[in-house]
């Protein structure tokens, strides 16, 4: 399946290999670090799963945290649809915006969880359902899915706190932007 889910991928522009494990996926990322003048990470579970937070900070690197002015920046997708769309959903946008514009280079880590079948729908039921609650609960905040671990729907949550503000789907690569996925035939992150 994560071959397939390349494959797509690379049919809409991005650069994108799988991989079995996460310390496969930990020396993909380093290799795109060591050509980084200044590295960004958005607040991935993935990005620290696999070690690279902590592998980049062990090599006296600075990590520009939720900041788009870097060369480098890494994350994870919320949900990827097997034909290769990426949804990603924010409270801030900071995440959002740095996958679009600004950094010159973008590498998502996205584990096999992440894969949907079906379109952008199942995507965001899959982050709303499966990535905003724990998320929600992690940040502290007082959203009803963070009380409840359930998602009450867009428009059921008024909480000024509440996660999904912002949805980017991507049906291409941005242009101008260079972009590789690691998928990783492992469980990681919401």
């Amino acid at each position: 399946m994560l071959n397939e889910v390349a494959e797509a991928l690379k049919k809409r522009g991005f650069e994108a290999v799988a991989v079995s494990t996460k310390e496969e996926a930990l020396a993909l990322v380093m290799k795109e670090v060591e050509s980084a003048a200044s590295v960004g990470w958005g607040g991935s579970e993935t990005i620290k799963e696999i070690g690279a937070r902590q592998a980049i900070l062990d090599a006296g690197r600075e990590i520009r945290d939720h900041r788009t002015d870097c060369d480098l920046f890494l994350l994870s997708a919320n949900a990827l649809t097997r034909d290769g769309r990426i949804v990603n959903v924010d409270g801030t946008g900071n995440r959002v915006a740095a996958s679009v514009y600004g950094p010159k280079r973008v590498v998502y880590v996205v584990g096999r969880n992440k894969i949907v079948d079906g379109g952008i729908d199942a995507a965001i039921e899959r982050v709303r359902g499966c990535a905003c609650p724990p998320n929600a609960r992690r940040l502290g905040r007082r959203t009803p899915c963070g009380v409840t671990g359930r998602c009450v729907g867009g428009a059921g949550c008024d909480s000024p706190e509440r996660m999904c503000k912002v949805t980017a789907i991507f049906d291409r690569k941005p242009t101008g932007l260079s972009a590789k996925v690691i998928l990783v035939d492992e469980t990681l992150g919401y």
